[in-house]
């Protein structure tokens, strides 16, 4: 049997999919490393409870390209083969995602290729879309517009609040990045 992959896991706040995708490894993948943009992010805690190791620096006052290459300093020491983005709020810049090609991933709150960017859950309400729901996707330069690995549709109920909306295509998310994860780093 294969080792399992080796993902690090960027995130920018609480974590709850970088959580779904750590409950979720074993033989398919491992976590490596939770690295973050901000020192602060709830997300960490909840990696260093869980022995998983991590990096955190702020881009304040440094620079993207000094802040990028720190980051894929750490990602390369930690053995990291693969990048999954997981509620990770900095757009990465083409240097960097040429580096990764092919070999980084996001989930994202819209059934893509509808709604790339933010604001997806308002914007499908009031388009009076029947559904939302959430893609993974390859990062490329285009933003939100690598190839589609899988989604999840979530319906839009009436009374729906973006909010209301976000909490169930959440729930969709910590479902769908996991089995996602699994199939892309074995392909």
């Amino acid at each position: 049997m294969n080792a399992p992959a080796k993902v690090a896991v960027l995130i920018s706040g609480r974590g709850s999919n970088m959580q779904a995708l750590a409950e979720h490894a074993g033989d398919d993948y491992e976590i490596v490393v939770v690295a973050s943009d901000r020192p602060s992010a709830p997300g960490l805690a909840w990696a260093i409870q869980h022995g998983l190791p991590t990096f955190a620096l702020s881009p304040k006052g440094i620079g993207k390209p000094v802040f990028e290459a720190a980051l894929d300093g750490a990602l390369r020491e930690a053995g990291a083969e693969w990048i999954a983005l997981a509620g990770y709020m900095r757009l990465l810049s083409d240097e960097f995602v040429a580096k990764w090609r092919g070999r980084i991933i996001n989930i994202h709150p819209s059934l893509l290729p509808k709604y790339k960017g933010l604001d997806t859950h308002a914007r499908a309400i009031d388009a009076g879309d029947a559904a939302g729901g959430c893609s993974v996707h390859v990062v490329t330069e285009e933003l939100d517009g690598g190839e589609v690995l899988g989604q999840r549709e979530v319906a839009i109920l009436p009374g729906d609040t973006p909010e209301t909306l976000a909490e169930r295509v959440l729930a969709a998310e910590h479902q769908l990045y996991p089995a996602v994860l699994k199939e892309f780093v074995r392909r």
